[in-house]
C-alpha cells in the first residue's frame, strides 16, 4: 500500500485545494499511488500540514469529480483509477537524463525556484494548451 505526504506551498499563489488535487494526479502519473490505496484522511493531513481539515475534503471532492478517487464511509477515501501509463525503458531514460540536468542547473547555482520556472516556461512553450 502506498502513501502520499502533501506539501503545501502557501507562497505558490495556487490555491491549497488544487495543490492537494495536483499533487495526487501527479502520484498518480508516476504510480506512487495505485488502484485500491487509501489516501490520507482529511485529520491525518491537517496533523502533517497546518491546512483545514474542509480544505482537504474539497479536494477531495474534486479528484472523486474527476473519476479518481471514490469515498467509502467509515473507511476513508481510496484511488479508483491510476493515470500512469505502462513503464518504459524510455521513461527510466527520460528520468535519468532529467536528473542529469536538475544536477548541472544546482551545479550552475539556480535555485528550485528558478529550476521551477525556467521547466514551467518551457512547457509552456512545448505544452501551450495547459
Amino acid at each position: 500500500m502506498s502513501s502520499i505526504e502533501f506539501r503545501i506551498d502557501r507562497r505558490s499563489g495556487l490555491a491549497t485545494y488544487l495543490q492537494i488535487v495536483q499533487q495526487v494526479q501527479q502520484a498518480l502519473r508516476l504510480g506512487i499511488l495505485v488502484e485500491g490505496d487509501r489516501l490520507p484522511t482529511a485529520a491525518q493531513v491537517a496533523a502533517t500540514t497546518k491546512v483545514n481539515p474542509n480544505t482537504t475534503l474539497k479536494a477531495y471532492r474534486e479528484l472523486e469529480r474527476e473519476g479518481l478517487v471514490e469515498p467509502r464511509p467509515g473507511l476513508g477515501t481510496f484511488v479508483s483509477r491510476t493515470l500512469a501509463r505502462p513503464k518504459s525503458a524510455a521513461d527510466s531514460l527520460l528520468r535519468e537524463e532529467l536528473r542529469s540536468w536538475m544536477a548541472r542547473a544546482q551545479g550552475e547555482g539556480l535555485d528550485r525556484e528558478d529550476v521551477q520556472a525556467l521547466v514551467n516556461s518551457v512547457l509552456q512553450d512545448r505544452y501551450p494548451q495547459g
